[in-house]
Protein backbone atom coordinates (compact mmCIF):
# COMPACT_ATOMS: atom_id res chain seq x y z
CA UNK A 1 0.00 0.00 0.00
CA UNK A 2 1.26 3.27 -0.84
CA UNK A 3 1.59 6.06 1.43
CA UNK A 4 -1.17 8.11 -0.26
CA UNK A 5 -3.62 5.71 -0.32
CA UNK A 6 -2.92 4.59 3.70
CA UNK A 7 -3.43 7.84 4.53
CA UNK A 8 -6.16 8.30 2.77
CA UNK A 9 -8.01 5.18 4.55
CA UNK A 10 -6.93 6.78 8.11
CA UNK A 11 -8.59 9.62 7.61
CA UNK A 12 -11.60 8.27 6.03
CA UNK A 13 -12.96 6.74 9.50
CA UNK A 14 -12.71 9.79 11.82
CA UNK A 15 -15.88 10.76 11.43
CA UNK A 16 -18.63 8.26 10.11
CA UNK A 17 -21.97 8.52 10.18
CA UNK A 18 -22.46 4.72 9.45
CA UNK A 19 -22.43 2.11 12.03
CA UNK A 20 -23.21 -0.79 9.16
CA UNK A 21 -20.43 -2.34 7.29
CA UNK A 22 -20.81 -2.90 3.16
CA UNK A 23 -24.05 -5.68 3.07
CA UNK A 24 -24.28 -5.74 6.68
CA UNK A 25 -28.45 -5.92 7.28
CA UNK A 26 -29.20 -2.47 8.65
CA UNK A 27 -32.09 0.20 8.97
CA UNK A 28 -31.35 3.23 7.85
CA UNK A 29 -32.42 6.41 10.11
CA UNK A 30 -34.15 4.13 13.05
CA UNK A 31 -34.64 6.86 15.45
CA UNK A 32 -36.14 9.03 12.87
CA UNK A 33 -38.62 6.74 11.73
CA UNK A 34 -39.51 5.36 14.94
CA UNK A 35 -40.15 8.41 16.23
CA UNK A 36 -42.27 9.18 13.12
CA UNK A 37 -44.20 6.63 13.80
CA UNK A 38 -44.54 6.69 17.60
CA UNK A 39 -46.08 10.68 16.83
CA UNK A 40 -48.55 9.35 14.60
CA UNK A 41 -50.36 7.34 17.62
CA UNK A 42 -49.63 9.93 20.27
CA UNK A 43 -50.13 13.67 19.82
CA UNK A 44 -48.04 15.28 22.30
CA UNK A 45 -44.69 13.63 20.76
CA UNK A 46 -42.69 16.70 20.03
CA UNK A 47 -39.03 17.26 18.31
CA UNK A 48 -36.46 19.53 19.42
CA UNK A 49 -32.46 19.74 17.90
CA UNK A 50 -29.58 22.17 18.70
CA UNK A 51 -29.14 22.39 15.04
CA UNK A 52 -27.87 19.07 15.18
CA UNK A 53 -30.97 17.29 13.39
CA UNK A 54 -29.62 15.92 10.34
CA UNK A 55 -26.20 14.58 12.24
CA UNK A 56 -29.11 12.88 14.91
CA UNK A 57 -31.23 11.12 12.41
CA UNK A 58 -34.08 13.62 13.36
CA UNK A 59 -34.20 15.07 10.34
CA UNK A 60 -36.58 12.51 9.56
CA UNK A 61 -39.00 13.74 11.93
CA UNK A 62 -38.54 17.01 11.15
CA UNK A 63 -39.73 16.47 7.55
CA UNK A 64 -42.52 14.48 7.91
CA UNK A 65 -44.05 16.91 10.84
CA UNK A 66 -42.69 20.24 10.59
CA UNK A 67 -45.51 21.63 12.85
CA UNK A 68 -44.06 19.22 15.80
CA UNK A 69 -40.52 19.92 15.72
CA UNK A 70 -38.31 22.91 17.08
CA UNK A 71 -34.61 24.07 15.94
CA UNK A 72 -33.33 26.10 19.16
CA UNK A 73 -29.55 26.07 17.21
CA UNK A 74 -26.52 25.94 18.82
CA UNK A 75 -27.57 26.09 22.74
CA UNK A 76 -27.59 22.96 24.34
CA UNK A 77 -28.97 24.80 27.59
CA UNK A 78 -31.92 26.61 25.74
CA UNK A 79 -32.22 22.92 23.64
CA UNK A 80 -33.39 21.98 27.50
CA UNK A 81 -34.83 24.85 28.66
CA UNK A 82 -37.22 24.35 25.87
CA UNK A 83 -37.90 21.07 26.52
CA UNK A 84 -38.76 21.68 30.06
CA UNK A 85 -41.05 23.72 28.95
CA UNK A 86 -42.98 21.80 26.52
CA UNK A 87 -42.71 19.06 28.87
CA UNK A 88 -44.47 20.99 31.66
CA UNK A 89 -47.67 22.04 29.35
CA UNK A 90 -47.87 18.52 28.83
CA UNK A 91 -46.22 17.13 25.54
CA UNK A 92 -43.32 14.52 25.22
CA UNK A 93 -40.06 16.19 23.42
CA UNK A 94 -37.56 14.07 22.29
CA UNK A 95 -34.60 16.54 22.28
CA UNK A 96 -31.43 15.85 20.37
CA UNK A 97 -27.80 16.80 20.18
CA UNK A 98 -24.34 15.13 20.08
CA UNK A 99 -24.15 13.21 23.83
CA UNK A 100 -20.50 15.50 25.14
CA UNK A 101 -22.68 18.51 24.80
CA UNK A 102 -26.11 17.17 26.24
CA UNK A 103 -23.73 15.78 29.35
CA UNK A 104 -21.13 18.34 29.85
CA UNK A 105 -22.75 21.60 28.60
CA UNK A 106 -26.40 21.57 29.65
CA UNK A 107 -26.09 19.35 32.82
CA UNK A 108 -27.50 21.64 35.34
CA UNK A 109 -30.37 22.15 33.02
CA UNK A 110 -30.83 18.24 32.90
CA UNK A 111 -30.76 17.86 36.28
CA UNK A 112 -32.27 20.78 38.18
CA UNK A 113 -35.69 21.81 35.34
CA UNK A 114 -35.47 17.84 34.08
CA UNK A 115 -34.81 15.33 36.81
CA UNK A 116 -35.74 17.21 39.77
CA UNK A 117 -39.30 18.03 38.38
CA UNK A 118 -39.30 14.25 36.99
CA UNK A 119 -40.03 15.62 33.57
CA UNK A 120 -41.16 13.23 30.80
CA UNK A 121 -38.50 14.85 28.82
CA UNK A 122 -36.28 12.49 26.04
CA UNK A 123 -33.23 13.35 25.39
CA UNK A 124 -31.87 11.38 22.40
CA UNK A 125 -27.81 11.88 21.83
CA UNK A 126 -25.52 10.84 19.14
CA UNK A 127 -21.75 9.84 19.12
CA UNK A 128 -21.55 8.25 22.42
CA UNK A 129 -18.10 6.44 23.27
CA UNK A 130 -16.34 5.58 20.09
CA UNK A 131 -18.45 6.11 17.48
CA UNK A 132 -16.46 9.14 16.56
CA UNK A 133 -12.98 9.46 15.48
CA UNK A 134 -13.08 13.33 16.26
CA UNK A 135 -11.23 12.58 19.93
CA UNK A 136 -12.64 14.21 22.99
CA UNK A 137 -14.17 17.02 22.24
CA UNK A 138 -16.85 14.85 20.47
CA UNK A 139 -16.59 11.14 21.84
CA UNK A 140 -18.70 10.72 25.17
CA UNK A 141 -16.29 8.04 26.46
CA UNK A 142 -17.76 9.59 30.67
CA UNK A 143 -21.79 10.83 29.91
CA UNK A 144 -22.97 7.36 31.87
CA UNK A 145 -20.63 8.32 34.48
CA UNK A 146 -21.50 12.14 34.81
CA UNK A 147 -25.58 11.11 34.88
CA UNK A 148 -25.38 7.64 36.43
CA UNK A 149 -26.00 10.08 39.91
CA UNK A 150 -28.80 11.97 38.84
CA UNK A 151 -31.92 11.03 40.55
CA UNK A 152 -35.45 9.78 38.30
CA UNK A 153 -32.91 9.92 35.18
CA UNK A 154 -33.52 6.58 32.83
CA UNK A 155 -30.14 5.77 31.07
CA UNK A 156 -30.40 3.25 27.59
CA UNK A 157 -27.75 1.96 25.67
CA UNK A 158 -28.70 0.22 22.71
CA UNK A 159 -27.44 -2.23 20.89
CA UNK A 160 -28.73 -1.22 17.48
CA UNK A 161 -31.48 -0.61 15.13
CA UNK A 162 -33.99 -3.17 17.25
CA UNK A 163 -33.18 -1.65 20.72
CA UNK A 164 -33.79 1.95 19.20
CA UNK A 165 -36.86 1.39 17.38
CA UNK A 166 -38.68 -0.90 19.84
CA UNK A 167 -37.17 1.55 22.52
CA UNK A 168 -38.88 4.78 21.61
CA UNK A 169 -42.63 4.36 22.45
CA UNK A 170 -41.67 2.60 25.40
CA UNK A 171 -39.62 5.67 26.23
CA UNK A 172 -42.43 8.26 25.17
CA UNK A 173 -45.12 6.30 27.60
CA UNK A 174 -42.41 6.19 30.46
CA UNK A 175 -43.04 8.81 33.56
CA UNK A 176 -39.80 10.66 33.75
CA UNK A 177 -36.61 12.02 32.13
CA UNK A 178 -34.73 9.48 29.67
CA UNK A 179 -31.52 9.67 28.31
CA UNK A 180 -30.81 7.24 25.22
CA UNK A 181 -26.85 6.67 23.95
CA UNK A 182 -27.95 7.30 20.22
CA UNK A 183 -26.49 5.02 17.34
CA UNK A 184 -27.70 7.08 14.31
CA UNK A 185 -27.19 6.72 10.43
CA UNK A 186 -26.93 3.07 8.76
CA UNK A 187 -27.18 1.19 12.13
CA UNK A 188 -26.88 -2.81 11.80
CA UNK A 189 -30.06 -4.91 13.44
CA UNK A 190 -29.04 -7.82 14.88
CA UNK A 191 -31.08 -8.98 17.59
CA UNK A 192 -33.64 -10.03 16.22
CA UNK A 193 -32.13 -13.22 15.23
CA UNK A 194 -32.13 -13.81 18.89
CA UNK A 195 -35.74 -14.31 19.57
CA UNK A 196 -35.29 -10.42 20.95
CA UNK A 197 -37.74 -7.68 22.25
CA UNK A 198 -36.23 -4.67 24.27
CA UNK A 199 -38.25 -4.80 27.76
CA UNK A 200 -37.03 -0.49 29.37
CA UNK A 201 -35.60 -1.78 32.47
CA UNK A 202 -35.05 -5.11 31.81
CA UNK A 203 -31.73 -7.14 31.00
CA UNK A 204 -31.89 -10.01 28.28
CA UNK A 205 -29.93 -13.42 28.40
CA UNK A 206 -29.07 -14.00 24.15
CA UNK A 207 -27.43 -16.90 24.08
CA UNK A 208 -26.35 -19.38 26.61
CA UNK A 209 -22.53 -20.90 27.34
CA UNK A 210 -20.63 -23.04 29.72
CA UNK A 211 -17.29 -21.12 29.58
CA UNK A 212 -17.86 -17.42 29.27
CA UNK A 213 -20.18 -14.98 30.58
CA UNK A 214 -20.60 -11.36 29.08
CA UNK A 215 -22.67 -8.60 30.33
CA UNK A 216 -22.90 -5.63 27.51
CA UNK A 217 -24.55 -2.78 26.55
CA UNK A 218 -24.82 -0.32 23.40
CA UNK A 219 -22.91 -1.39 19.73
CA UNK A 220 -19.99 -4.14 21.97
CA UNK A 221 -23.06 -6.43 22.66
CA UNK A 222 -22.53 -6.99 19.24
CA UNK A 223 -19.05 -7.30 18.79
CA UNK A 224 -19.37 -9.39 21.95
CA UNK A 225 -21.92 -11.86 19.67
CA UNK A 226 -19.45 -12.35 16.95
CA UNK A 227 -16.64 -12.63 19.16
CA UNK A 228 -18.65 -15.46 20.84
CA UNK A 229 -18.89 -17.08 17.36
CA UNK A 230 -15.05 -16.70 17.03
CA UNK A 231 -14.33 -18.20 20.14
CA UNK A 232 -16.65 -21.27 19.49
CA UNK A 233 -14.21 -22.43 17.17
CA UNK A 234 -11.92 -23.14 20.02
CA UNK A 235 -14.21 -24.85 21.90
CA UNK A 236 -14.85 -21.51 24.41
CA UNK A 237 -18.84 -22.04 25.12
CA UNK A 238 -19.78 -18.13 25.39
CA UNK A 239 -23.08 -16.52 27.22
CA UNK A 240 -23.77 -13.04 26.30
CA UNK A 241 -26.40 -11.07 28.55
CA UNK A 242 -27.44 -8.10 26.78
CA UNK A 243 -28.46 -4.82 29.36
CA UNK A 244 -29.67 -2.25 27.51
CA UNK A 245 -31.25 -0.08 30.39
CA UNK A 246 -28.03 0.91 32.47
CA UNK A 247 -30.19 2.72 35.25
CA UNK A 248 -32.48 1.23 36.70
CA UNK A 249 -30.07 -1.67 36.23
CA UNK A 250 -31.33 -5.18 35.81
CA UNK A 251 -29.31 -6.72 39.38
CA UNK A 252 -31.93 -9.59 39.29
CA UNK A 253 -30.66 -10.67 35.89
CA UNK A 254 -26.52 -10.32 36.46
CA UNK A 255 -27.32 -12.05 39.52
CA UNK A 256 -28.78 -15.13 37.89
CA UNK A 257 -26.10 -15.41 35.27
CA UNK A 258 -23.32 -15.50 38.70
CA UNK A 259 -21.96 -18.41 40.45
CA UNK A 260 -21.78 -20.62 37.51
CA UNK A 261 -17.93 -21.28 37.65
CA UNK A 262 -17.51 -19.12 34.86
CA UNK A 263 -14.78 -16.25 33.22
CA UNK A 264 -17.15 -12.89 33.66
CA UNK A 265 -16.45 -9.98 31.87
CA UNK A 266 -18.29 -6.38 31.02
CA UNK A 267 -18.47 -5.07 27.60
CA UNK A 268 -19.13 -2.00 27.19
CA UNK A 269 -18.60 1.39 24.49
CA UNK A 270 -17.57 3.53 27.25
CA UNK A 271 -14.91 4.44 29.78
CA UNK A 272 -14.12 1.26 32.66
CA UNK A 273 -15.03 4.37 35.08
CA UNK A 274 -18.32 5.10 35.71
CA UNK A 275 -20.13 2.37 33.33
CA UNK A 276 -21.61 -0.70 32.98
CA UNK A 277 -17.80 -1.86 34.93
CA UNK A 278 -18.78 -0.17 37.95
CA UNK A 279 -22.64 -1.17 37.65
CA UNK A 280 -21.99 -4.92 37.38
CA UNK A 281 -19.27 -4.66 40.57
CA UNK A 282 -21.80 -2.62 42.54
CA UNK A 283 -23.88 -5.26 41.94
CA UNK A 284 -21.69 -8.30 43.03
CA UNK A 285 -20.37 -6.36 45.78
CA UNK A 286 -23.62 -4.86 47.38
CA UNK A 287 -25.35 -9.15 47.03
CA UNK A 288 -21.62 -10.44 48.63
CA UNK A 289 -21.19 -12.34 45.86
CA UNK A 290 -17.52 -13.60 45.26
CA UNK A 291 -16.94 -13.33 41.55
CA UNK A 292 -14.39 -11.76 39.56
CA UNK A 293 -15.23 -9.40 37.22
CA UNK A 294 -13.05 -7.94 33.91
CA UNK A 295 -13.61 -5.44 31.79
CA UNK A 296 -13.47 -4.46 28.40
CA UNK A 297 -13.91 -0.62 27.52
CA UNK A 298 -12.47 2.38 26.86
CA UNK A 299 -9.70 3.20 29.00
CA UNK A 300 -9.70 5.70 31.77
CA UNK A 301 -7.85 8.77 29.31
CA UNK A 302 -8.51 11.02 26.78
CA UNK A 303 -8.55 9.15 23.59
CA UNK A 304 -6.75 9.53 20.56
CA UNK A 305 -8.34 11.17 17.10
CA UNK A 306 -8.16 9.06 13.72
CA UNK A 307 -9.88 6.14 12.20
CA UNK A 308 -11.81 4.10 13.96
CA UNK A 309 -10.78 0.61 13.04
CA UNK A 310 -7.78 1.56 14.31
CA UNK A 311 -8.82 3.22 17.45
CA UNK A 312 -11.27 0.11 18.02
CA UNK A 313 -7.92 -1.95 17.45
CA UNK A 314 -6.01 0.18 19.94
CA UNK A 315 -7.96 0.27 22.66
CA UNK A 316 -8.94 -3.58 22.53
CA UNK A 317 -12.65 -2.79 21.60
CA UNK A 318 -12.82 -4.51 18.40
CA UNK A 319 -13.99 -7.94 17.73
CA UNK A 320 -10.53 -9.56 17.32
CA UNK A 321 -9.30 -7.23 20.53
CA UNK A 322 -12.38 -9.01 22.37
CA UNK A 323 -11.17 -12.51 21.04
CA UNK A 324 -7.48 -11.80 22.03
CA UNK A 325 -8.91 -10.83 25.74
CA UNK A 326 -10.48 -14.11 26.13
CA UNK A 327 -8.25 -16.35 24.80
CA UNK A 328 -5.30 -14.64 27.15
CA UNK A 329 -7.36 -14.76 30.41
CA UNK A 330 -8.24 -18.38 29.65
Amino acid sequence: MNRSTSTQNLRSGAMSADLATAGQRAVAAPLGHALVAAAQEDERIVGLSADLAKYTDLHIFRDAMPERFYQVGMAEQALLGAATGLAMEGYVPFASTYSVFATRRAYDFLLLDIAEANLNVNLVCALPGLTTGYGPSHAATDDVAILRAAPNLTIVDPADAIDIQQAVPQLAASEGPTYMRLLRGRVPAVLDEYDYTFELGRAKLLRDGADVLFVSSGLMTERVLEAAKELEKDGIDVAVLHTPTLKPFDEEAVLAQLGKGRLVLTAENHSIVGGLFDIVSRTVAGHGVGERVTPIGLPDAFLDAGALPTLNDRYGVSVSGIVDKVRALL
